[in-house]
């Protein structure tokens, strides 16, 4: 603190002796003066000087103190300010944060937290506390609360570790793209010295590959129907039906075109049923009414005839038939008046399975008609085992001719008018004529197969010559009435309705003299009721023939 004053001692007497020194210098005519007087005085007046001095001595040292002290309050005055203020900024941060709690309590109310059932039912017991927090709406507030706390440490914990199975998985994924990347060339090698067992195991994987390839180049129709077929290579059971599709650009349109390879030559070999497998009957009416025998666009007269060109059923042998299937397996849909739309996956995947069957089915039949047409043209009607128990053992009738007609042929018969005025024929159906024969006795059936055969039964119209000619118009029992069997099964119960008819004819008239037709079947009555009709019904198990 004394080297801090402001003035030292030693300070003090430099200043006393400038201070004699200047006012020696200034008046040394009064001091000497002064002098003089103070010897004149005597002894008593120098004393009284000294004591002057040593006062104003203590004046100064007392002052200097003085300062001390004031400084000494001063700083101290600065440090008790200086904690007042730091008690103060203490103070203001205990109420921040008393201030800052109450905000954060009033926070857990925007929290969606769980239902109070749901948090009774998960929480664990240590934090539900149902004893206590039943009866104290707030500790159950603090519990859910903590129980929401607990859940999303949890769901912190889940979220490290899915981001670490993340991260694992994409590694993982980046390993097997290298590994892809580097096998793509391997797998190369591999078809290429695979070639020769592709070859003689006849699976030409590389040709697949190319067709594939290739098909890419496809019109967007054709490229629809070849990726919604291409599941379907397999349709066709025994033999292979190859379709050939076109797309005609600016008409906008699908043809097909048919070729149908079996590997039976029998089947073929049928004289009466060479033209089934054509284009023009194999594929009419796959769906009912689309014969194929006009552009399902209507627009396309109008383009045909701007360009002066003959309609467009005059070009269906260059072109192929646009059926509507083959529209709607490229994905392309009519409606009405309107252009087609641009061709989707959805209408081609929609027809695809049906269309299919529907081929399946189609040839299968149609394959089996063969068979029996076969079988026909040499007299034999093929009757399975399976209803070889509906007919009775011995038919005296015999089919003595099978040959195919024409819807020219068939319209003639006066006795066929009704049918077609009811358009129960038309000119899309297959004809046939079969004669049957016993004796001098002749009957001659009209037979009308629908394309969809055999889901719509052959049309059978009769006519006997015996003795006189018989048909549906003037003989009530010439009419044929079993529709319930296929064609073979049909011709089968001809025969033997056709021994029934003219035995029990026999028996009604009881001629004289010898007898043409000998009664071969068992009846009771030959006719009945007003009609007179004819025990045609025929029972297995009895071996007898009734009346429906």
């Amino acid at each position: 603190m004394a080297s801090k004053d402001p003035e030292s001692k030693q300070d003090v007497k430099r200043k006393r002796t400038i201070k004699k020194e200047t006012t020696s210098g200034a008046g040394g005519d009064s001091k000497k003066i002064r002098t003089e007087a103070k010897e004149s005085s005597g002894k008593s007046l120098f004393y009284a000087e000294d004591e002057e001095a040593e006062e104003i001595e203590a004046k100064r040292v007392d002052a200097t103190l003085q300062f001390v002290i004031l400084k000494k309050l001063n700083r101290l005055a600065h440090i008790r300010c200086k904690k007042v203020r730091e008690g103060t900024n203490e103070a203001k941060q205990r109420i921040d944060q008393y201030h800052l709690q109450l905000q954060n309590l009033s926070k857990d109310e925007e929290i969606e937290l769980v239902s109070v059932q749901e948090f009774y039912e998960h929480a664990p017991a240590h934090i539900a506390k149902p004893e206590v927090t039943k009866k104290d709406s707030h500790q159950l507030t603090l519990s859910r609360l903590d129980w929401e706390l607990e859940q999303r440490i949890q769901l912190d914990q889940q979220l490290v570790e899915s981001k670490a199975n993340k991260e694992q998985l994409e590694k993982e994924i980046k390993t097997k793209e290298e590994y892809l990347e580097n096998l793509q060339p391997k797998l190369g090698a591999i078809l290429q010295s695979t070639k020769p067992v592709q070859e003689y195991l006849d699976m030409p994987f590389d040709q697949i590959r190319e067709q594939h390839q290739t098909a890419c180049h496809l019109p967007e129709p054709l490229y629809v129907l070849y990726m919604q077929t291409s599941a379907y290579k397999d349709a066709c059971d025994g033999s292979s039906l190859q379709l050939t599709f076109n797309y005609l650009l600016v008409l906008n349109i699908i043809t097909v075109n048919i070729q149908l390879k079996t590997s039976n030559d029998s089947v073929t070999s049928s004289i009466s049923g060479g033209d089934l497998l054509s284009a023009d009957l194999l594929l009419n009416e796959i769906y009912d009414g689309d014969h194929g025998k006009k552009s399902p666009n209507s627009a396309n007269q109008y383009e045909l005839s701007r360009l002066g060109l003959r309609d467009f059923s005059s070009y269906i042998e260059e072109t192929g038939r646009p059926f509507l299937w083959a529209q709607w397996l490229s994905g392309l849909q009519f409606l009405g008046d309107e252009c087609p739309q641009k061709a989707q996956n959805s209408i081609s995947s929609a027809h695809m399975q049906q269309t299919i069957k529907k081929l399946r089915k189609r040839i299968r039949s149609r394959l089996s008609l063969l068979k029996q047409l076969s079988s026909l043209e040499r007299g034999s009607i093929p009757v399975s085992s399976e209803y070889q128990s509906i007919f009775p053992t011995k038919i005296i009738s015999k089919l003595s001719s099978w040959r195919r007609s024409t819807y020219e042929d068939f319209a003639v018969l006066p006795q066929t008018k009704s049918l077609i005025d009811q358009e129960m024929a038309s000119e899309s159906d297959i004809y046939f004529t079969a004669v049957i024969e016993r004796g001098s006795a002749k009957l001659t059936a009209q037979i009308v197969l629908k394309p969809n055969y055999p889901e719509d039964v052959p049309l059978f119209v009769i006519s006997i010559q015996w003795k006189t000619e018989r048909t549906a118009m003037n003989d009530f029992h010439v009419q044929k009435k079993s529709e319930d069997q296929i064609l073979t099964n049909q011709l089968q119960r001809l025969l033997m309705c056709f021994d029934v008819y003219l035995e029990s004819e026999v028996h009604c008239t009881e001629s004289e003299g010898p007898v043409e037709i000998s009664k071969e079947k068992v009846f009771a009555r030959a006719a009945r009721g007003p009609n007179r009709t004819k025990p045609y019904k025929y029972s297995p198990e009895m071996g007898i023939f009734t009346h429906r």
